[in-house]
């Protein structure tokens, strides 16, 4: 029951679901993902944490920079089907279509550049 809770309570919010859509293209850098959702980055770290408590992304540290991904295989089948439902169902959201957009732009910037500008 705690993994269903932690599941919904972590999709439960606009900015978390903003978050792991940007995380379905793949591994990005915390700095990338306070630039896109244009929060504080102490905002940013506490929705991460609650991302991450949930089991639905992972994270690795290299050198002064955190990275991010969604989780993989090996999550537990209620991380799997909820985080398949949840971006499935949110492809065509205005805003979520709005933030690709401005993914791709923030990804041709160098992530060390963003670390700096936002430390």
């Amino acid at each position: 029951m705690f993994e269903i809770m932690a599941v919904t309570k972590a999709m439960a919010d606009e900015t978390r679901v903003r978050l792991l859509a940007a995380l379905e293209g793949g591994e990005m850098c915390v700095c990338q993902l306070i630039d896109l959702v244009g929060l504080a980055p102490s905002t940013v770290s506490k929705h991460l944490s609650i991302l991450r408590a949930a089991r639905l992304i992972q994270g690795r540290k290299q050198g002064r920079w955190m990275y991010y991904r969604l989780a993989d295989g090996q999550s537990p089948e209620v991380v799997k089907s909820s985080l398949g439902w949840l971006l499935k169902n949110i492809k065509q959201s205005h805003r979520i279509l709005e933030d690709r957009q401005r993914l791709e732009e923030i990804m041709k910037t160098d992530p060390e550049l963003l670390c700096r500008r936002q430390s």
